[in-house]
């Protein structure tokens, strides 16, 4: 595992050779749902959000803070629409690379390659979790489950965002977390 963290390390100080540094402030999109993913985004500093629009619902589906990479996946592989959008959640610092740019780095480096292809895997068990926890847990439930997983998120990401990855309405998170104030969970 170290291994592999180490070739992705590298791999991103490769990539960041190619890419442009941008700034976005808080609720500016990187990318809008139906764009074609043309960048594949390294966070410097700040936060973002992957999410979609469902018949007018946000639907919060990840968060990326420093240290990480994001790209509309399914944008950067087929080449088509994207059917995410990804927004700054605060002011944040990127390097911007070109989706060819990183494409091509990684059909130089079969060991970057492996690499990102175990971040993909990574990401889409996480994804398969996401989604199950959506469908066999409460919405209070999950809400523990992300106190107890990710406490950061709690203070970090704005309310409302935080409600639409939880699946629940801002007025939902609201009432959950007030009944947990007055009894807390055994």
């Amino acid at each position: 595992m170290t291994e592999d963290l180490s070739q992705w390390q590298q791999q991103i100080a490769a990539a960041k050779q190619a890419g442009t540094r941008r700034h976005f402030a808080a609720g500016e999109d990187l990318l809008r749902e139906g764009e074609v993913a043309t960048q594949l985004f390294f966070v410097e500093k700040g936060g973002l959000r992957l999410w979609h629009n469902a018949d007018g619902d946000d639907v919060t589906v990840q968060f990326f803070f420093a240290g990480e990479a994001v790209v509309s996946f399914e944008s950067f592989y087929l080449g088509e629409p994207s059917l995410f959008s990804i927004t700054a959640i605060e002011s944040t610092e990127v390097v911007a690379v070109p989706v060819a740019a990183f494409r091509a780095a990684l059909q130089q480096d079969p060991q970057a390659l492996a690499a990102f292809t175990d971040r993909i895997c990574r990401r889409f068990i996480a994804y398969t979790q996401y989604f199950l926890n959506l469908l066999e847990f409460t919405p209070e439930q999950r809400y523990l489950r992300l106190q107890a997983e990710r406490p950061d998120l709690l203070t970090r990401v704005p309310q409302y965002e935080l409600a639409t990855y939880l699946g629940i309405t801002p007025v939902s998170l609201s009432r959950i977390r007030q009944r947990l104030k007055k009894t807390p969970p055994a």
